[in-house]
């Protein structure tokens, strides 16, 4: 991913949703990292796959990881 859109995971929602922002964009709520690998497809990034996005230092995952899903305190 190297040279791409930056890309911003941010804390889950109270419904435990994450916004996802790609060079400057929200583009949606990711409820898996599935859905952030869709988001990045949609915005031009093929070729990932869940471990990809898990694993990249390209995403900046704020406040919690990628195995963070759930509302918080939940």
């Amino acid at each position: 991913m190297a040279g791409r859109l930056p890309v911003i995971v941010y804390p889950p929602s109270p419904t435990g949703g994450r916004r996802v922002r790609v060079d400057g964009e929200i583009l949606g709520l990711a409820y898996s990292l599935a859905d952030v690998v869709e988001f990045l497809r949609r915005a031009g990034l093929e070729g990932l796959d869940e471990d990809d996005v898990a694993r990249s230092e390209l995403i900046e995952w704020r406040e919690a990881g990628p195995d963070a899903w759930g509302a918080p305190g939940a």
